[in-house]
Parts: C-alpha cells; structure tokens; sequence
C-alpha cells in the first residue's frame, strides 16, 4: 500500500485548494518571505544529496547528456504548454480566485514547484524506499514540506497548483511499482549517483525559487533516467 505516496498527493491537494481559496487574505510578506525559505531549504537538502556522491564523472557525464535531451525536445516548453491550456478552465472553475501573475512569473514559479513536487530527490528516494521496504517515513516528512510550499505558492498562482499533485502520483506510484523490479540491479554506488544528481537538480530548483537564477530545470528531468545505467557502466568499465 503506498501510504506515502497517497499522504503526499493528498497534501498538495489540500494545501493547493486552501492557499488558493485564501489568497490574497494571507498577508504578502508572508507570501513573500516563505517562497525564500522553500528555496534555501531546497538548497540544503541538495547540498546533503550531494555529499553521496561516488562517481563524479559519471554523474557530470549523466546531467549533460540529460539536460541537452532535454532542450533538444523542448520539454519545458512542453510542460509549460500543458500548464497554459490548463490555467484557463481551472481560474474559470474557481471563479479565477487565485491571483493572476504575469506569464512569465507564472511559469517560474510553476515549472520550480513542479519540479520539487514530482521529481526532487526526496519524493523519488521516498518511492523507491517505499516500495522496496514498506517504510514511508520519508515521504511523509516531504509531504510536511509539501503541504506548506503549496499552500504559499497557491496564494498567487490559484487553484492549478492542485493539478500538479497528478504529475506527481504518476511519477511516484511508477516507481513504487518498479522498485521490485529494479532491486536486483541497484548497487549502492548507483544508488549514492542516483541521489547526488537529485540533490543537484534540487541545487538548482532552490536556487530558482529563491529567484537567484532561473535554471531550465525542468529540461534536466531526463538524465534522472540516465545516472543509474551511466554510473553503472562507468564503474564496469572505467573505474
């Protein structure tokens, strides 16, 4: 039963609805200040993912070649496209309650929280623990985070920070799913590589969300899929 994954989709559900549902009624320095507090905790956690590292090249390697996957397809156009199409009739099905941002800052926050919703280091360890241990302690404790950072971010950008709870189900049940399936051929230094790149990517999110840089973050998704077999056939082969 996954339990975290069920809590974390529901979490954002809830948060999502009640930041958009108070909206401006929650005081601006407020909406302001805790944004800059997801950003540095976001940091942190990427700089402890980090710290696991077992094949630095590997890794490097793996972030490169995802990244230019990534722009190569375009997919956060993509993602941005899909958020466009959807913003309208979700404002229309609340009344528009939530407060509208300009476009560009829309999607900057959006694509950040996207990505640390469906597809940081903590949600994608937290469902694999899962699934091969039954033990969701982590993503509960992520679900605690959730919560906050999509009640906050729903205060200006609305109701749709509800639907990112789908992308985010998605992409943690199929892992919870195939954890089984992919023991067998994890070592631990795939798992440390594994864990590192998430930790840079939520480096990077963080940074993005503080407003510091916006990194096309949601471009470097692909080399998630990437590090484990790279890292694998670097330590075969190279190391």
């Amino acid at each position: 039963m996954p339990i975290g994954i069920i809590v974390n989709a529901l979490v954002i559900l809830l948060g999502g609805f009640i930041g958009a549902f108070l909206g401006s009624k929650v005081p601006e320095r407020l909406q302001a200040a805790l944004p800059l507090t997801f950003g540095i905790a976001s940091l942190c956690m990427g700089v402890t993912y980090i710290i696991a590292m077992h094949t630095l090249p590997a890794v490097i390697l793996s972030l490169v070649l995802g990244s230019a996957i990534g722009e190569l397809i375009k997919l956060e156009k993509g993602i941005e496209w899909c958020a466009v199409c959807a913003r309208g009739p979700i404002d229309r099905l609340f009344s528009n309650k939530g407060k509208r941002d300009d476009q560009k800052e829309f999607m900057e926050k959006f694509i950040a929280i996207l990505v640390l919703f469906s597809a940081s280091g903590t949600g994608v360890f937290g469902a694999l623990k899962e699934g091969m241990t039954g033990d969701h302690s982590v993503l509960l404790a992520k679900a605690i985070l959730d919560f906050f950072t999509a009640g906050i971010f729903a205060t200006t950008l609305g109701y749709i920070v509800m639907t990112i709870a789908i992308p985010q189900f998605i992409i943690l049940i199929s892992l919870f799913l195939t954890a089984s399936f992919l023991l067998p051929m994890i070592t631990p230094s795939m798992v440390a590589d594994f864990t590192a790149a998430g930790g840079m990517i939520m480096l990077a999110t963080g940074l993005r969300i503080s407003g510091i840089k916006a990194f096309p973050i949601a471009n470097m998704l692909p080399a998630l899929f990437l590090f484990m077999p790279i890292s694998h056939l670097w330590t075969t082969f190279i190391h």
